[in-house]
């Protein structure tokens, strides 16, 4: 069968011509707008400025004016969704609002199959701020271990961005006479029955945690999330925000979480996780808890509140 030479060239510029076509339609334009080179009502792509007669070719003229808008997809809503919305709110009091403050810390965690003891200390923390971009008050901390009696008397303090990144500490008792060590923050020794730095400290720093944990556990799947009125932290009416994975999969790293939300500061004050039960009928055991008690905010610490050559701090006694 003879094809004619002016069917077949008519016939590979309308292929060439609806590939062109899609691939501007798909790659460059944004919704409402008309890509540079995208055809254009009455126009071929081939040449704009020439004719089909002109070309003496029979080509299909394509038009676009009545092609609507590519909207994009609204996002899918998540379970987490006021969750993350409360926290980002909460990040914006602390960053905002809160230049320092003190409290009482109390925090319990486990380490590989270890629960530890509940642990009550006394800090002082000052919140990083910034201006123009530059750091203008470094993130600073004051910890005076207050009991069990295996830490009581230990003090450490750590200003951001000072002495190499590294914290100072020293131990109670008898073991003061140890004397004071300069340590590495993610060290091994530093690490030891710790399960997070003490860069990490702070309630700021529990804020921005969480929001990564949300972040994390929408991108991998729904969550139950509830909401529950009536709980109290020292006396104080808190909002428990509870999240609950019910099996062990993926990234997560616990079975419920429980923040409790002061209801007059909007911020957290207290944090709590639960590992799954080892076995069916057995209650999730403690993997951490943090309890922020007795805070008082912007108090007006200075840079001698995280000296250790304040007099009133042991770092140089024996």
């Amino acid at each position: 069968m003879k094809i004619s030479l002016n069917r077949l060239v008519a016939t590979l510029a309308g292929i060439a011509l609806v590939s062109g076509f899609h691939a501007s339609s798909v790659l460059a334009q944004a919704p409402g707008q008309i890509a540079p080179g995208q055809i254009t009502p009455g126009q071929s792509s081939a040449n704009p400025g020439q004719q089909p007669a002109e070309r003496g070719l029979n080509e299909p003229v394509y038009r676009v004016s009545k092609n609507q808008p590519v909207q994009p997809a609204a996002p899918v809503p998540h379970s987490l969704d006021p969750a993350m919305t409360i926290a980002h709110q909460s990040l914006a009091i602390v960053q905002g609002s809160i230049n320092d403050y003190t409290a009482k810390l109390v925090k319990r965690e486990r380490i590989e199959e270890n629960l530890g003891e509940h642990e009550y200390m006394f800090i002082k923390v000052r919140n990083r701020k910034h201006n123009n971009g530059q750091i203008v008050v470094p993130f600073s901390v004051y910890v005076a271990f207050l009991k069990p009696a295996t830490v009581k008397g230990r003090e450490v303090v750590f200003v951001e961005n000072q002495n190499q990144g590294k914290f100072m500490v020293h131990e109670g008792g008898m073991k003061r006479m140890l004397g004071t060590h300069t340590l590495d923050p993610t060290g091994w020794l530093a690490m030891q029955g710790q399960r997070y730095p003490v860069t990490e400290i702070g309630i700021e720093n529990l804020v921005v945690k969480l929001i990564e944990r949300g972040e994390r556990d929408k991108r991998h799947g729904e969550c139950s999330v509830q909401f529950l009125e009536g709980a109290k932290v020292s006396g104080r009416a808190c909002t428990v925000i509870q999240v609950e994975h019910a099996h062990q999969v993926g990234p997560y790293d616990f079975h419920i979480a429980q923040v409790f939300l002061d209801n007059e500061y909007r911020i957290p004050v207290r944090y709590a996780a639960y590992t799954w039960p080892k076995a069916s009928g057995q209650q999730p055991e403690v993997l951490e808890e943090y309890t922020y008690q007795d805070i008082k905010f912007n108090v007006g610490l200075t840079d001698a509140d995280f000296d250790a050559n304040n007099p009133e701090y042991g770092f140089h006694k024996k």
